[in-house]
């Protein structure tokens, strides 16, 4: 009787946990797996809820390897996605654990998310998430010479328009010219006029959306862009990424298309991740583009 007691307790904790699990944001869900598989060790949270908006109250989190490094360490500057409305820098420590193990300082940073903003609010704010790495990085072991700019979905728009449009960094006494390269993961660049109820939220209201289009502010002097796409992709189709390369070829930029095939919005994110990089090699032809633009 008494192991039938103890099986229904355990069955009643089981299913207590895979209701909690499950009721997690995806990327959360994906973080806590991938904190139980081996690998990426050699990574430590260097810097937790670093505030680089004091009026706003924005944060940014800080990934390293952990062996030390006599040479200031090149930087990578992760937006994550979430359609403008959803996402956490710490949901997305798996992605700094995996860059910090490849020997990058890693930086995660927060941004307003509709609706407590809309556009251009989250691109004013991961401006000003990226100047603060420009100016404050090397008191970390960063170099501020070396920085790359990545993002997926939402964050890869993010990070392609602080590369194309000037004026954001411009903004801030900055240039795009520090950025080495940006590594854009399933983005969205092509996308007007605003058909999906996300995008009609954040971008729907501003009077001139021609300016909210990444492909409108193609020039031949923008840092490289590594377009990645997978095939199967439905929310954000593979036509965005090709016609960003293909607009950056024609001005005269630098620019590279990669997809993967078998592969959706979501699972190109999910092969960041130490549980799911067989599904194609997006972690490593990331660090490839990095290492190609010493």
């Amino acid at each position: 009787m008494k192991w039938l007691i103890t099986l229904g307790i355990l069955a009643i904790a089981v299913a207590g946990f895979a209701y909690w699990f499950f009721s997690q944001p995806g990327p959360r869900q994906l973080d806590m797996v991938n904190n139980i598989i081996p690998g990426d060790k050699d990574a430590k949270l260097l810097v937790s809820g670093q505030v680089y908006d004091e009026e706003l109250g924005l944060g940014l989190n800080i990934w390293a390897p952990t062996k030390a490094s006599d040479k200031p360490l090149p930087v990578v500057v992760f937006i994550y996605g979430g359609g403008w409305r959803a996402g956490s820098k710490d949901e997305y420590a798996f992605a700094g654990r995996a860059l910090a193990h490849r020997g990058y300082l890693t930086v995660l940073a927060d941004y307003r998310l509709f609706p407590d903003t809309k556009f251009p609010g989250f691109l004013e704010d991961s401006a000003k998430a990226v100047a603060w790495v420009h100016d404050n990085i090397a008191d970390h072991g960063g170099d501020p010479q070396r920085i790359f700019l990545s993002g997926q979905s939402a964050g890869a728009y993010n990070v392609a328009m602080l590369a194309l449009d000037r004026q954001w960094l411009g903004r801030l006494g900055k240039t795009p010219d520090f950025i080495k390269g940006v590594a854009a993961l399933a983005g969205p660049y092509d996308f007007y006029p605003f058909k999906s109820e996300t995008t009609k939220n954040s971008f729907g209201s501003y009077h001139l959306p021609e300016m909210t289009q990444p492909v409108n502010f193609v020039r031949a002097d923008a840092p490289p862009l590594w377009l990645s796409t997978g095939v199967d992709d439905t929310e954000v189709r593979p036509r965005n990424s090709r016609i960003l390369r293909d607009k950056i070829l024609e001005a005269g930029g630098d620019a590279e298309y990669v997809e993967y095939p078998d592969m959706d919005h979501i699972e190109i994110m999910m092969a960041i991740s130490k549980p799911f990089r067989g599904k194609g090699p997006v972690l490593d032809d990331m660090i490839a583009f990095f290492e190609s633009r010493p």
